[in-house]
């Protein structure tokens, strides 16, 4: 059996078309990965098939010139960029002498770099073991298996099986620990939603500039490289609009293509802050050849974590890479669709917090409502929001309340009380009237 070297860092890399030749950009972009987990790349061996070989995923031809190349070389490391199942994994190992990583297991070691946060550890450890617990075999290849005569009756399976039974009490304890943060995250989300706080989610193709963006739209010193990956951990900060209000901005972390489901379901937490977001702020890299491309693999990626229906604005971000200035687009019906910016030199951002403000509306509504009596409970609940300025009983025995108060609230509230007709806006309504008392808009919604 081979035995795996604890370090080595110079890798060869490995990317075989399946039907037919591996894209130029598709081989950027995993030499980009591989050197942004600190691998020294020595080449990239190519290759087409037309399905992957059951034992060895390139077949023996080529993997007898990939252990040529490793051998003339002196790799460490041979990276698949592609998911290599438990035992072609170990039969390359086998074959080549050398230790075998495969897609994931590069996206993870990434991730496990670069996470700061108690959560963000959490979930790259908890991936990781998920990750590993089909891969036990290979780190056990000492043991001895029980054989005949004194003194060589080993444990056998045993060792093995009490490894994963550890492994699945630590996954456990990962889960109750993470469910636990999550539960700590919903709290806040849920004072969030109370105090009507719009929150707004940058979302994107990973090194699109989003970290940079956020830095620029908050004054923040998030961390911000070019560099796949950059950050992992989910920022949240305040971001002023305009007529004094405010809105909270989140940073995520970035997508990629053929982005591991295991690493989708450990990063539930973070990625909840995009399906609970007021709008997404989808930033795009404007000189990216294949940005059509890079649109539809994080739109696939917002689907399956359930924010595909969320409002988008497209941010196309690095206009200053093109000859581009900065500018909008608008629809038909003249809402902001697209956004041209340049986050690294602040070109643009104006234009994007108008059209923040714009898709946000109005801070406020203040209007007079008249409630039926057996809508005790909607009035109830203006009362506790303090919103209502003013009220008066009118002979019918409906209530007529003057309401201030934010917008989001506002139609949250009429939604869930069935009362969806007082979000039609009425000019007579909607207009400022002389106030039954004297009053003004509570201290606490302003901005």
């Amino acid at each position: 059996m081979f035995e795996r070297p604890r370090s080595g860092e110079r890798a060869l890399l490995v990317r075989i078309g399946l039907g037919h030749a591996p894209e130029q950009d598709e081989l950027n972009e995993f030499d980009a990965l591989a050197r942004s987990a600190g691998a020294e790349v020595l080449g990239i061996v190519t290759g087409t098939r037309k399905a992957p070989d059951p034992r060895l995923y390139v077949g023996s031809g080529k993997a007898e010139e990939i252990r040529t190349l490793v051998a003339e070389k002196r790799a460490d490391l041979v990276v698949f960029d592609h998911p290599l199942s438990p035992s072609q994994e170990r039969n390359l190992e086998a074959f080549l002498q050398c230790r075998v990583l495969d897609r994931t297991g590069l996206i993870l070691d990434i991730f496990a770099q670069r996470a700061r946060s108690f959560e963000g550890q959490l979930q790259v450890e908890l991936a990781q073991l998920k990750h590993l617990a089909t891969r036990l075999v290979r780190g056990w290849s000492h043991l001895e298996r029980q054989k005949g005569g004194i003194g060589l009756r080993g444990p056998g399976e045993t060792q093995l099986e009490t490894d994963r039974r550890l492994l699945a009490n630590r996954i456990k304890t990962l889960n109750a620990r993470l469910d636990k943060v999550l539960t700590q995250r919903e709290t806040t989300r849920r004072e969030r939603k109370r105090a009507a706080v719009p929150t707004i989610a940058l979302v994107g193709y990973t090194n699109a500039g989003k970290s940079t963006l956020f830095n620029r739209l908050t004054g923040a010193e998030a961390y911000a490289a070019d560099q796949l990956f950059a950050t992992l951990d989910p920022t949240v900060r305040r971001i002023d609009l305009a007529d004094a209000r405010y809105a909270l901005l989140a940073d995520t972390v970035g997508f990629v293509r053929d982005l591991p489901h295991e690493l989708v379901a450990a990063f539930r937490s973070t990625l909840q802050e995009a399906r609970e977001a007021t709008v997404l702020l989808h930033v795009i890299d404007a000189a990216d050849p294949h940005r059509a491309e890079r649109i539809a693999q994080v739109n696939a990626v917002l689907t399956e974590v359930g924010a595909g229906e969320l409002p988008q604005i497209e941010v196309f971000n690095k206009v200053d890479l093109l000859s581009e200035s900065p500018h909008v687009d608008t629809d038909e019906h003249g809402r902001v669709r697209r956004v041209w910016l340049s986050a690294h030199s602040g070109a643009g951002i104006d234009l994007l917090l108008d059209a923040l403000a714009q898709f946000l509306g109005p801070a406020l509504v203040h209007r007079h409502i008249v409630l039926k009596p057996q809508k005790g409970r909607a009035r109830a609940r203006f009362f506790d929001a303090g919103a209502v300025l003013a009220e008066k009983t009118l002979p019918t025995g409906e209530v007529e309340l003057e309401v201030s108060m934010p917008r989001l609230a506002f139609e949250r509230l009429c939604r869930s009380e069935g009362l969806e007709e007082l979000m039609i806006e009425d000019p007579e309504a909607c207009a400022v009237q002389e106030p039954f008392l004297k009053s003004r808009v509570p201290a606490r919604w302003a901005g």
